[in-house]
């Protein structure tokens, strides 16, 4: 049910709207109240990420009918004030469910494969109040982003769309999904860009993955100006962050620690040669293999119970050279690596002094120290291993120092990054007021060359029909290049880039006194004649 109001403020406020959507009503979830201001103002209230609710801080009175719920949307156009969707525009809305809101089980059923992006598109603009799309489907997170003409209307549709590709009942989604609304939409895709919504803060996939929206998109009927803007918008925000913050460095779990070390107290010339060896393959070993190749490491032997698991390894690194070694052969393998890293569930050490005292020494080129960085509890690698001359052993409550470093050093580039992020924000939505303008310009040049046409016509039949063809082309060329020059001023004074907040005021009051003086208002609005078409064309 959409409730809205509209009602009088006081002679400091006169002039402002507001509007408040509830959504879904008899659900969990709500959305925040907008105040608006002219065209817009931004919304002022914003729900939990990790909630499928939202509470607002004050009291929002209704006038709508009781019976408002059971009308049709054409019919509600009829019978609602004249400006309910002429007066205000268009909202960016994300209808999103994540790590932080919902379980593996039910993001695996949204998800939505990258060849599959285009058509999800055109279906979610085929629905009556979408005007364009993008969809965000990730390991982490399936987030809808849409331009819709109704906030309420919009999420509505858009979450019985995704109950009905994945088979989860809108109830349940509801209660684990999160709502923004146009700059809290914004703001959260600057922040998932620049790494700051992911599991492990500053991670740089997550851009990579926001990039190939684009790269979809393109082309894409329903990819619109607008959302296409929005994600152009945050790959520059994600770009910028991780450049002035650096957020994405220093490792933040023990097993990228590990690695990160291993290359510390290596010599550089030899981080390419380095002979490395992994003791386990289990979900702490997997991860060292996984961060030493993120690292350039090509070549690794992996020493493990069974051969089972380093195949599955394996084959989801390819070109990867991962040579398997049954544990009966960890000390021969000791003897020909030069960093080992242990990771098993072994209660007893696998590695003693006496073991290693008498493996063959290190290349002085590789430093000379055979490494061994032990992340298993219990560990793998005996404190007596520190007493070997040739050895220095690393354990991980050594990595756990190094991580809590790293995370307090992100936390505050996090909050660089929020600074960033607030100033971007600022300037895309400058951009999106901009926008604004477009369709006065295409009225107020209509409207000129309306009347230019009827004139020539009056003119070329005054003239007679024995008139040359060149002499009504140097009449039709005079009227034309009147008007241009004659339109030159207005239309400078409704372009504005966006990026000044005073150009910006000063080109939407230039607007609104164009739309007064010309009469362009009285026009059928844009917004009106697409819920129109759409509602139509979904009764054939």
């Amino acid at each position: 049910m959409v409730m809205a109001f509209s009602t009088g403020f006081s002679t400091a406020f006169a002039g402002f709207k507001m509007e408040a959507f509830l959504l879904n009503s008899g659900s969990s979830s709500s959305s925040p109240c907008s105040f608006v201001r002219g065209q817009q103002l931004r919304a002022l209230c914003k729900p939990s990420r990790n909630e499928g609710t939202f509470q607002s801080g004050f009291r929002c009175q209704v006038t709508a009918s009781s019976d408002a719920s059971i009308v049709s949307a054409l019919e509600q156009l009829k019978t609602s004030a004249p400006d309910r969707y002429t007066k205000e525009r268009s909202s960016i809305v994300v209808i999103g469910l994540s790590v932080h809101t919902a379980p593996v089980e039910m993001r695996e059923k949204l998800a939505i494969p990258e060849a599959e992006w285009p058509r999800a598109i055109g279906e979610l603009c085929n629905l009556n109040h979408i005007e364009e799309a993008a969809v965000l489907s990730t390991c982490n997170r399936m987030e809808i982003y849409v331009l819709a003409l109704s906030q309420h209307r919009g999420v509505k549709e858009v979450t019985e769309w995704m109950s009905k590709t994945s088979g989860i009942p809108v109830s349940e989604l509801c209660q684990h999904r999160f709502l923004l609304y146009n700059n809290d939409a914004t703001h959260h895709l600057f922040e998932v860009s620049a790494g700051l919504d992911s599991l492990v803060l500053g991670e740089g996939q997550i851009l990579a993955q926001v990039k190939q929206v684009v790269k979809v998109g393109q082309g894409v009927v329903g990819f619109g100006r607008n959302i296409s803007g929005l994600f152009k918008h945050a790959i520059t925000v994600g770009k910028r962050v991780r450049a002035e913050t650096n957020i994405a460095a220093g490792a933040v779990s023990v097993s990228s620690a590990a690695v990160e070390l291993s290359l510390m107290k290596l010599p550089e010339s030899s981080n390419a040669t380095a002979r490395m060896l992994v003791v386990g393959a289990g979900k702490m070993g997997k991860l060292v293999i996984k961060h030493l190749v993120a690292k350039g490491c090509t070549k690794m032997v992996v020493v493990n119970r069974s051969e089972e698991r380093v195949a599955a390894i394996r084959e989801e690194m390819k070109g990867v050279e991962i040579i398997y070694k049954p544990l009966s052969e960890v000390l021969v393998c000791a003897a020909e690596a030069d960093v080992v890293f242990t990771s098993t569930a072994s209660e007893t050490p696998l590695f003693l002094k006496e073991n290693v005292k008498d493996l063959p020494p290190v290349d002085p080129t590789v430093g000379g120290l055979r490494l061994f960085i032990d992340i298993s509890v219990p560990r793998n690698v005996g404190s007596c291993v520190e007493d070997v001359e040739t050895a220095r052993v690393y354990n991980v409550d050594d990595l756990k120092e190094v991580v809590a470093a790293n995370k307090e050093d992100r936390l505050r580039k996090a909050m660089e990054a929020q600074a960033i992020i607030g100033e971007e924000s600022k300037q895309f939505e400058a951009w999106r007021d901009s926008l604004e303008t477009v369709p006065t310009i295409k009225k107020l040049r209509a409207y000129a060359e309306r009347i230019r046409m009827a004139e020539l016509e009056k003119c070329l039949s005054k003239m007679g029909d024995d008139i040359s063809k060149k002499s009504r082309r140097a009449v039709d060329d005079l009227s034309r290049v009147i008007v241009n020059k004659l339109l030159h001023g207005p239309m400078q004074h409704l372009r504005c880039d966006g990026s000044d907040s005073r150009t910006l005021d000063e080109t939407l009051e230039n607007m609104h006194a164009l739309n007064r003086m010309f009469g362009l208002e009285t026009d059928t609005s844009l917004l009106e004649q697409k819920i129109r078409a759409k509602i139509e064309q979904a009764q054939k």
